[in-house]
């Protein structure tokens, strides 16, 4: 049986961002190919959650070679688009961000339940596990259509 969900997103309106593309950039590096998020719709540093999505287009890169005929969203790319999310709470979160950049440093407990497909909404959800000097860590999980498609715990490194 699937975990329940870090964020109760019935509540929350996907028609207004509270942070779009270009204020995503203000604090993500990630450019071109390599953005994997499209908006953010719930920050709380108070709750420690953050909610975010990504539009699956139907130009991404991956498309034309995973799965030719049936395209599905590599895992792997689910997971960075998470890592994005959590890198944005954790650079808005620091009064010095623009000196700052949070890289991957490991995952736990991946779990991947269904997949994403061209056209899908992929919600992200994270919650604020610990921020500290040399790491921060998130739960993360993956909604499409309010099923539960991805679970992970994200540890970011500052480099």
């Amino acid at each position: 049986m699937p975990p329940k969900l870090l964020v109760d997103i019935d509540d929350i309106d996907f028609s207004r961002d509270q942070f779009d593309i270009e204020a995503i950039r203000k604090y993500n590096r990630q450019r071109y190919e390599m953005e994997h998020l499209s908006g953010i719709v719930k920050f709380d540093m108070d709750e420690g959650v953050i909610v975010g999505y990504k539009d699956v287009a139907d130009d991404e890169f991956w498309i034309r070679g995973h799965v030719p005929g049936r395209p599905l969203m590599p895992g792997v790319i689910m997971c960075e688009a998470a890592a994005q999310l959590c890198s944005f709470y954790y650079m808005k979160s620091l009064p010095d961000a623009e000196n700052r950049f949070l890289g991957f440093g490991g995952m736990q407990d991946v779990k991947f339940r269904g997949v994403v497909v061209p056209g899908d909404k992929l919600v992200l959800l994270a919650r604020k596990v610990e921020i500290k000097e040399r790491r921060a860590i998130f739960d993360t999980q993956g909604v499409v259509d309010g099923k539960l498609v991805f679970q992970a715990r994200i540890i970011g490194m500052p480099v």
